[in-house]
């Protein structure tokens, strides 16, 4: 993406980024009361309305600095809360309600594809913002997506591996729960995310590339 000043940065980054985390949390939400638990519907959290989902912290000034200081974008929305046991069958719904998630990501890379080739075909005043807001859609979902689906619990790949292994295994595998946050945190501050997600992340472009 072209050199923009700080605040030209944040008019292109503010609304991909709070579609890409919010809408992420919202699908998971989706995705339970599709599945057997209303928990999140009833806490008014089955919601496309970003101001339901939005952490100060997570949302607005992680994103926010990650934006200023340049390097990877890092931020989460509030978690929408899960009742796994009243999924009307725990493993599989935990499963279907851990990848909502990564798809809507996934669904919303494709849409940013879509209007990126839709500004490279206009000639206006909007083409520009368009094509610099839609890179930035395509690359805040593609890391979110790869980033969520990593086999660490709390994160959506951790859920999934969790309901794939068997039962004993899956128990074991969920105690590591609290020290997974720390685990990914470890992988940011050490630089070693980023040489982590690149081959995921690259692969995903790739076929996000047959679309233009």
């Amino acid at each position: 993406m072209e050199e923009l000043n700080l605040i030209q940065k944040i008019a292109i980054y503010a609304l991909p980024v709070l579609l890409a985390i919010t809408l992420h949390e919202a699908a998971h939400a989706y995705a339970a009361k599709r599945f057997g638990d209303a928990t999140a519907y009833m806490m008014g959290r089955m919601t496309l309305n970003p101001l339901k989902h939005i952490d100060p912290v997570g949302t607005v000034l992680l994103p926010l600095l990650s934006v200023v200081i340049g390097g990877f974008l890092f931020g989460w929305a509030k978690p929408v809360p899960v009742n796994f046991g009243a999924l009307r069958n725990p493993r599989v719904g935990m499963r279907w309600v851990a990848a909502a998630g990564p798809a809507a990501n996934l669904v919303m890379a494709i849409l940013w594809v879509l209007l990126l080739k839709l500004a490279i075909v206009m000639d206006n005043d909007y083409s520009r913002p368009l094509a610099l807001m839609s890179q930035a859609g395509i690359g805040i979902n593609v890391v979110l997506m790869v980033l969520n689906l990593m086999p660490i619990l709390p994160l959506d790949g951790g859920r999934i591996v969790e309901s794939l292994l068997p039962r004993p295994l899956a128990y074991n595998f969920s105690r590591l729960e609290p020290y997974g946050m720390w685990i990914l945190l470890a992988l940011v501050f050490t630089g070693l995310l980023s040489p982590i997600l690149r081959p995921f992340t690259t692969m995903v472009y790739e076929l996000l590339g047959f679309l233009l």
